[in-house]
């Protein structure tokens, strides 16, 4: 089966390196980007949550995206978080997005104002009639405090050729059958949670938009590929061998663990912006053993 757009299986939601002084470090990101890329994933997302986007300045988000698509060379797909609770932002930082040449937009259900389903119709319709971008959709109601129905994805996806996929952050599985039996054939989702992953695909999600593969790429990649040709079991023993860093990695706020990680590993800094604080030592020190404990079983 052809998508509208293929995005590939793992897009990695990338955080945004900091230095000591809370400047976005542009070189690491170039590096990143690539290491991400060696480690198996088909897309980078920059400017999403992961990256810190409340905290980012639009100059440096389009600067991300700019630095990012240099870096990934057409290797792999680079993708910006353009969406924003304000509508005429959203169609704004798409705009500049396209300018950019983003091969696509994540735009997420507006935070905040709690739109009616109706209100996300208007939101996505001014957003996809502003663009001939691939827009993917975000559903995330932890953080924007308001659910997308099926209806409203449904509506959404069918009348619009440019919306063509959804990243669902949200653990009702029956809510994933409901999706593949309404929607397009050709319209794509993604599991939002890494620990939903194999699930989701058992229900015929395509891929995972993924924290974890900033690290475990590799083996987030195999474990999709050996469930989508038939090895149940293998892909099951990873998901399972995995699942602790899963969890771990949201043992504090995204992106603070993982950028913890990856300090460890020698890859970034270990800085985010505040509201958001590093790890206590403490802390450190169980995510750190966690991430040894899966090299070490």
């Amino acid at each position: 089966m052809s998508l509208r757009f293929d995005a590939g299986e793992v897009i990695t939601a990338m955080v945004t390196p900091f230095n000591a002084k809370k400047e976005i470090d542009y070189d690491k990101t170039e590096t990143l980007v690539k290491h991400l890329i060696s480690k198996g994933s088909d897309a980078v997302l920059v400017c999403g949550t992961t990256g810190e986007s409340p905290t980012l300045t639009h100059e440096e988000e389009i600067e991300l995206v700019s630095t990012a698509k240099r870096a990934a060379a057409n290797q792999a797909k680079v993708i910006m978080g353009a969406g924003s609770n304000s509508t005429e932002t959203a169609v704004k930082m798409t705009k500049l997005a396209e300018k950019e040449e983003a091969d696509a937009i994540l735009s997420v259900v507006p935070y905040y104002n709690k739109p009616s389903q109706q209100g996300m119709i208007a939101h996505f319709s001014a957003i996809a009639e502003s663009t001939s971008l691939p827009i993917i959709l975000y559903n995330i109601p932890s953080r924007t405090g308001v659910n997308m129905s099926v209806d409203t994805v449904k509506y959404l996806a069918q009348k619009y050729q440019n919306i063509v996929a959804l990243k669902q952050s949200f653990g009702d599985m029956d809510v994933i059958t409901e999706l593949k039996l309404n929607c397009p054939d050709d319209f794509a989702i993604y599991s939002g949670d890494d620990s939903l992953t194999l699930p989701m695909l058992s229900l015929g999600a395509h891929g995972v938009i993924s924290v974890a593969s900033h690290l475990f790429g590799t083996e987030i990649k195999s474990m999709i590929r050996n469930f989508k040709t038939g090895d149940v079991l293998a892909a099951k023993n990873m998901h399972q061998k995995l699942y602790p860093c899963f969890k771990k990695f949201f043992m504090a706020p995204n992106p603070v663990p993982i950028k913890a990680a990856l300090a460890y590993k020698g890859l970034i800094e270990d800085f985010v912006r505040r509201p958001l604080v590093e790890l206590s030592q403490s802390e450190q020190a169980e995510l750190i053993s966690a991430v040894n404990n899966f090299y070490h079983d």
